[in-house]
């Protein structure tokens, strides 16, 4: 039984475990830490909410999904009979568990993996090994946390465009994936319905948009009314009960009103129309086009710059950007590739 096998097995146990604490707390034994899980993560960062835990837990239920990880072994041809390497992930923690894709491609190829956790997400993913560790002692050994990285044999690293500095400078002659900023965006054409527009919510709002799945960006139609838009997302007013969120926003209007720069709310998001990707929190930026042509070639001329494009009928459709399949790899970058040719 190779690496690869042992290590299906047991997170399919992780898995199942992490469902019944989700569906069924009354009578998982582990429903208790997962209770500390969301207070501590809480009162260490206060954009990881209840609700932003459980998404992305549901959201790594999915990747953990067993006809699909299997299936996903297959394709990529990991057999888990090679030499383990040291490999350092430097975790990102703008959203919570925001590293476990890495750790489990590099627990499935069967490598040493050293995590360097963010400062703003320290709980998650050890409760996740333990439960790892539960299942089969072995595969978890291969997984450890580490403040300081030295010795590695290759090294990857999520941060923001002035830390990749950082990781150039420290890590630049290893074999490396280093990530940088990237934000996502929605076309929408006018033919969306209520339903479209109530999910491409979820899309702006899940991680109060900090995730580079969030849709930070819209192209619109040329005369492109944000009534229906708005209507639809009254659901997630209660944003408003999230006062670092609401410090953002009414922070950004007061600057926008101070400067007379036009925009529009419904006094829980800015729309506001500007070339930029990135909008802070609390804001979407918009621009427009003369039709589906035009806006993909706006698209293309910002590829490398997005993470996702989120579009009814397109191959990501609204509700889903922040829920990615188990091979949609992070900037497009394949890791399993990558850990197969340390």
């Amino acid at each position: 039984m190779t690496h690869t096998d042992k290590a299906l097995e047991a997170w399919n146990e992780v898995a199942l475990q992490l469902r019944m604490i989700l569906e069924k707390p009354e009578i998982s034994k582990y429903s208790t830490q997962w209770e500390e899980i969301y207070s501590r993560a809480e009162a260490s960062n206060a954009w990881f909410t209840r609700d932003q835990i459980r998404l992305a837990a549901e959201g790594i239920l999915k990747l953990l999904e067993p006809e699909k990880l299997i299936s996903f072994v297959r394709k990529y041809g990991i057999a888990g009979d090679q030499e383990p390497k040291n490999v350092g992930v430097i975790m990102a923690g703008n959203i919570p568990a925001a590293g476990f894709h890495d750790l489990l491609c590099v627990s499935l190829v069967g490598h040493r993996l050293h995590a360097k956790l963010s400062s703003s997400d320290q709980f998650i993913l050890p409760f996740l090994v333990e439960l790892l560790r539960n299942a089969n002692s072995a595969v978890a050994d291969r997984i450890s946390f580490a403040e300081n990285l030295k010795n590695m044999d290759a090294v990857i690293a999520t941060g923001s465009d002035n830390s990749s500095r950082y990781f150039e400078y420290y890590f630049g002659n290893k074999p490396h994936i280093f990530r940088r900023n990237r934000n996502s965006i929605a076309i929408l054409t006018g033919n969306e319905n209520e339903y479209d527009l109530l999910l491409l919510g979820r899309d702006i709002f899940s991680y109060f948009g900090l995730g580079c799945r969030s849709i930070s960006k819209l192209l619109v139609p040329e005369g492109y009314s944000f009534d229906n838009l708005f209507e639809s997302l009254i659901d997630y007013k209660h944003l408003m009960q999230h006062s670092r969120y609401m410090n953002n926003h009414d922070y950004h209007q007061s600057l926008y009103l101070l400067s007379q720069e036009p925009f529009l709310t419904n006094n829980f998001v800015i729309i506001k129309e500007d070339v930029k990707l990135s909008s802070p929190v609390g804001v979407v930026y918009y621009e427009t086009h003369s039709g589906l042509d035009d806006a993909m070639s706006q698209v293309d001329a910002i590829r490398e710059k997005l993470q996702c494009v989120v579009m009814k009928g397109g191959a990501i459709t609204p509700g889903f950007a922040q829920l990615p399949n188990i091979d949609e790899f992070a900037d497009g970058v394949n890791t399993i590739d990558f850990l197969k040719k340390i």
